[in-house]
């Protein structure tokens, strides 16, 4: 065999190998800083995520995830931003589950969740929890507090990330279950409603725990019931749902990122994956445990039918409810 031969031979072979490596390699993504919308202003859930997850990404990629908070209209205001960003993969959007529910709340919204976004991954799933100020709404259980709202029905309020967010639904399925009536607070955004309850503005929320649990455990708000049937590791003194006698409250929070319409499919993918990475991270995975959170891990389109799915549930939560922006 000749030389000539033998060097093209070899110059096959090594792009055979190269050729997976250029593939994985071909986004170029990312090379610059990505700004991530947080439809919410920094304290709240979402928040409590989106920073330990720009933390790891950074030092993943090299390259910094900048969170912009872009409160109002229970997120729908973020997402609307989200939405006319440019398809390059620099521009990407984390919301959750109150997006699945701003469809049967906003009829006018000037975007859709599901046409004008692609779902990349579901990072994180926390369960809601029952909080109340103890200067306002005393120190006992949840039988004591049930008894203290029927005893004056409507003074009791309770406040939300905002109309039309899954704390406010939380609100009204809870009212539906309990048979008990009380006002809603609307706020823009979970922090500033957390803010409010711990200085005794309101008596109570239905929070995601992942904004919660510090406070929690600080002391500075008390959790009477857990959603779900069964207790959270993270708050393991406090009663699940099931156990207080309501076994069909089940309303988590759960948060994802989105990427603009028309994004690259190749660029979608190195999303995916980096996102997939700096959620695994031991520092990440410690942030979620101590928020009470699960990593779902859920991509694509799997990730698009549980968005459709949540959607259509929520419609008829909203429907049953009689549910009104305030």
């Amino acid at each position: 065999m000749s030389l000539s031969i033998r060097r093209r031979q070899a110059l096959i072979a090594a792009s055979a190998w190269a050729w997976p490596l250029a593939l994985r390699a071909q986004p170029g993504w990312p090379n610059k800083p990505v700004n991530l919308v947080v439809p919410f202003p920094a304290g709240g859930g979402t928040d409590a995520f989106a920073r330990p997850l720009a933390t790891q990404f950074s030092k993943l990629t090299g390259k910094t995830l900048v969170i912009d908070n872009r409160g109002g209209a229970g997120g729908t205001l973020g997402a609307s931003v989200a939405a006319k960003a440019p398809a390059d993969g620099y521009t990407l959007f984390m919301g959750g589950a109150h997006h699945v529910v701003a469809p049967s709340m906003y009829p006018k919204l000037d975007y859709d969740i599901e046409r004008d976004f692609v779902p990349l991954i579901q990072l994180a799933s926390v369960p809601q929890v029952l909080v109340v100020n103890t200067k306002r709404a005393g120190t006992g259980s949840f039988k004591e507090f049930i008894e203290l709202i029927r005893k004056s029905p409507g003074k009791l309020d309770y406040a939300s990330a905002g109309a039309g967010s899954v704390h406010h639904l939380a609100g009204e399925l809870f009212k539906q279950q309990t048979k008990t009536s009380i006002t809603h607070i609307p706020y823009r955004g979970a922090g500033p409603a957390l803010q409010d309850l711990i200085a005794g503005t309101v008596d109570m929320a239905f929070d995601g725990l992942g904004s919660s649990a510090g406070h929690i455990k600080g002391g500075r708000i008390k959790a009477l019931m857990v959603a779900g049937n069964k207790r959270n590791p993270a708050i393991p003194d406090v009663p699940s749902a099931a156990e207080v006698g309501l076994p069909a409250y089940d309303v988590h929070t759960w948060y994802g990122i989105w990427a603009p319409k028309g994004t690259p499919p190749e660029l979608q993918a190195a999303a995916i994956e980096a996102f997939r990475k700096a959620a695994q991270e031991p520092e990440a995975k410690a942030v979620w445990a101590a928020q009470g959170a699960e990593f779902p891990n859920v991509t694509g389109a799997q990730f698009g039918k549980l968005i459709h799915d949540e959607i259509r549930k929520w419609a008829d939560v909203v429907k049953a409810s009689g549910a009104k922006l305030d």
